[in-house]
């Protein structure tokens, strides 16, 4: 290492992949097959590796036994995110994963993105998510605004009800502000 490397900001060039353990091995493996609509890189009893892309894995899986089920009041990592290109991409994962019967528990849009959140069988939880924003310099300003000082969380959002004002012709950008796909009275908890 030369002086100069020790001087300079050193980061990742890219998360490579998590892994999880699991006593539900197989209900958790098809889930996240599904889900990324990954491939099997490598199998066996005791462990499975995913990729979604040209990574030699991104999902790892291990079958521990004896496990205790996940407890959503202990501390730790609250959930994964992973974000894709456009907002097209973003409702046709939603329509995929809809029609297998796996159903996003919390859509908000917070501002700089918007999101779906899934659980797995064993309750770990995975963000999929848009950028709202073109640039991350606007992304990171909105954390200044007052919009974000009066709610710092987001606002719901209806997932069918922002496909068909995409498929009915609603400007994207549009659709990427908050409160344009409102849930339904019916709707809120």
């Amino acid at each position: 290492m030369n002086s100069t490397t020790r001087t300079q900001k050193v980061v990742p060039a890219y998360m490579a992949h998590y892994v999880i353990r699991t006593n539900r091995y197989d209900e958790v493996v098809s889930w996240h097959k599904a889900f990324f609509q990954a491939d099997v890189v490598f199998s066996n009893d005791f462990i499975t590796f995913l990729a979604f892309d040209d990574e030699h894995h991104r999902i790892a899986i291990g079958r521990l036994p004896g496990l205790t089920d996940h407890d959503p009041q202990a501390s730790g990592i609250d959930h994964i995110a992973f974000s894709y290109r456009t907002l097209e991409e973003l409702l046709h994962t939603y329509r995929r994963l809809k029609g297998i019967d796996i159903l996003p528990f919390m859509c908000l849009n917070h501002g700089p993105t918007t999101s779906l959140y899934y659980r797995d069988p064993d309750g770990a939880q995975i963000e999929i998510q848009v950028d709202n924003y073109a640039t991350s310099t606007e992304a990171r300003a909105f954390f200044h605004s007052e919009t974000f000082a009066n709610n710092p969380i987001g606002v719901p959002f209806d997932p069918d009800l922002l496909c068909d004002k995409l498929d009915q012709g609603v400007p994207v950008g549009e659709l990427l502000k908050q409160g344009s796909a409102p849930v339904s009275d019916s709707q809120k908890h």
